[in-house]
């Protein structure tokens, strides 16, 4: 009796299978999809404002330097506020009569607003001025930020190398370090 009902019930589920697409193809389907959806969730994070940067001269502690900035929207005619800031207020500075805080209204798509902001650097280093671009949209406020380097004075030195690297019977470097005797 048992072996009677398993017969049909057996048989409905081979036809079930295969009836619709295999397992393989459904995959495959499945990996598509959800391709195809982060690549459209990955375009709609994208930076709404795209900065540039370039630092003009050689910086020197207590003298103003320029930096000229550029900014692109990717939000075509949008208009956004610009930002800038300094975290460190005993290494760099923004003169008195530097605005911190920019109005930017593009007349077109793609267009390039060209800006330029002047520091004092006011010690040895590498000194960042941090640039913010937001735009207030339906959806809410998008935000893009840029850390402009500004190294004053001679770069970091390069770490120097101890000793003798040699390697042991197992395969393992080793590094050898010279011994002194006193």
């Amino acid at each position: 009796m048992k072996r009677a009902i398993l017969i049909p019930i057996t048989t409905l589920m081979l036809l079930a299978g295969c009836g619709g697409e295999s397992s393989v193809e459904a995959t495959q389907s499945q990996g598509a999809e959800k391709k195809e959806a982060l690549t459209a969730r990955s375009s709609e994070l994208q930076s709404p404002v795209e900065i540039t940067y370039r630092v003009i001269g050689t910086p020197i502690i207590g003298s103003p330097l320029a930096l000229d900035l550029k900014f692109r929207s990717t939000l075509g005619d949008t208009p956004y506020q610009v930002t800038y800031r300094v975290n460190d207020a005993t290494a760099l500075q923004l003169p008195e009569g530097q605005s911190d805080t920019v109005s930017i209204s593009p007349s077109a798509a793609n267009e390039i607003i060209a800006q330029q902001v002047t520091v004092i650097p006011l010690r040895e280093g590498r000194l960042y001025l941090n640039v913010a671009a937001v735009v207030e949209t339906g959806e809410g406020s998008m935000q893009t930020v840029t850390a402009v380097p500004i190294q004053v004075g001679p770069a970091p030195r390069q770490a120097t190398e101890n000793g003798k690297v040699i390697t042991d019977e197992q395969g393992n470097r080793i590094r050898s370090l010279p011994a002194t005797e006193d």
